[in-house]
């Protein structure tokens, strides 16, 4: 994820944390301590984000 938004580690984890907390753009889950990016909803949002700026 961080090399394909183009963020450092730190900055990946923090974006993970608030999209968590805030339910969107995408679906997370967290077990225990980690925080696991259902790969198709991530999918889907960088291939809307990405036809938004065609």
């Amino acid at each position: 994820m961080k090399d394909i938004l183009g963020i450092g580690r730190t900055r990946a984890y923090e974006y993970v944390k608030k999209v968590y907390e805030d339910k969107a753009p995408f679906r997370v889950i967290k077990v225990g301590n980690n925080y696991r990016i259902i790969k198709s909803s991530f999918d889907n949002w960088l291939d809307g984000s990405m036809q938004d700026i065609s």
